[in-house]
C-alpha cells in the first residue's frame, strides 16, 4: 500500500496487519525537468517528467517491495496532487500502462473501518484529476518559471509568480492604467418629476430630443435644453436602468 506520508503510513500498517507492507512516497515522486522544453505546446502540452532526487530512494524502494508484492494498492490522497501521485508512482513503476495490476484506493478519514473499506472497493484512476494537476503544473511552468525570476531580480529572491499572481497582477494593471488614462468630463443629466392627467406623480429622465439622443456636457448647454423643452410626451417607456423603482423614459419634442 503507497501513502504520501510516512506516519500515515505506519498508522495505517497498525490497522491492516502483517500481511500489508505500508510504504511512503513521500509526497510527489516526479516533477518536470527543470529546463526549457519541459513543457512542449506545440504537441498537444506534451510534459517531459524526471524523479525527483531526494525521493528517488523511495522510488527505488517501493520497486524492490513491489517484487515480492501479490497486490499493489495506491492509497495517496483523494484531491487532485494525490490522484496525480498516485499515477507518476504507477508510471514509474511501469504501471501505467498495465492498469489491472495495481488499484487506486481512497478513504477520507483514517481509522481502521476506512482504510479496510478503502481497499474492499478499490477503483480506477481519475485521469481528469491527473490531467487538472497536469494543466495546474503546466501554467505553473510557462508563466510563473519565467515570471519569478524577474521578482527574485528585482524584489528578493524566493518570491513566486506562478499562474495565479501574473495573471491576478496584469488584470490589476490593466485596470490602474484604465483608471490613469481617464479623462474627466462634465456631464450634465435632466431629471423632472412629473403629474399627468392622473395621480401619482412620476419621475422621468431625458434620453432623446426630436428623436435623438441628447447629451449635455455644460451648463449652457442645459440651459439651451430646458428653453427648448414643449414637454409634450411622443412615448413612455418603462427604465430598465434605472435604480428608481417606477422611472420611466419620456421621448419628449
Amino acid at each position: 500500500v503507497i501513502v504520501e506520508s510516512p506516519a500515515k503510513a505506519k498508522t495505517i500498517e497498525k490497522y491492516l496487519g502483517k500481511d500489508f507492507d505500508v510504504m511512503a512516497s513521500y509526497g510527489h515522486v516526479r516533477d518536470l525537468v527543470p529546463k526549457e522544453g519541459a513543457v512542449d505546446p506545440d504537441n498537444h502540452f506534451a510534459m517531459k517528467y524526471q524523479v525527483i532526487e531526494r525521493n528517488e530512494k523511495h522510488v527505488k524502494t517501493i520497486m524492490r517491495a513491489l517484487k515480492k508484492a501479490s497486490a499493489l494498492y495506491l492509497a495517496t490522497d483523494p484531491d487532485r496532487e494525490g490522484e496525480a501521485i498516485a499515477y507518476h508512482v504507477a508510471s514509474q513503476l511501469g504501471l501505467d500502462k498495465s492498469p489491472g495490476r495495481f488499484q487506486r484506493v481512497t478513504f477520507h478519514e483514517i481509522t481502521r473501518d476506512a482504510v479496510r473499506r478503502a481497499l474492499e472497493h478499490p477503483e480506477a484512476l481519475d485521469m481528469e484529476k491527473v490531467e487538472a494537476q497536469q494543466a495546474r503544473r503546466s501554467l505553473d511552468r510557462r508563466v510563473g518559471y519565467k515570471i519569478s525570476p524577474l521578482l527574485w531580480d528585482k524584489v528578493r529572491r524566493g518570491l513566486s509568480a506562478g499562474r495565479v499572481q501574473s495573471v491576478a497582477l496584469r488584470i490589476i494593471c490593466e485596470r490602474e492604467r484604465a483608471i490613469q488614462a481617464f479623462e474627466p468630463r462634465e456631464y450634465w443629466s435632466l431629471q423632472a418629476r412629473l403629474a399627468a392627467g392622473e395621480p401619482p406623480a412620476f419621475q422621468a429622465r431625458l434620453l432623446e430630443k426630436d428623436g435623438e439622443k441628447i447629451e449635455v456636457v455644460s451648463a449652457d448647454e442645459m440651459k439651451a435644453v430646458l428653453a427648448g423643452l414643449g414637454w409634450t410626451v411622443d412615448e413612455v417607456v418603462p427604465d430598465s436602468e434605472s435604480s428608481n423603482a417606477g422611472a420611466v423614459t419620456l421621448k419628449v419634442s
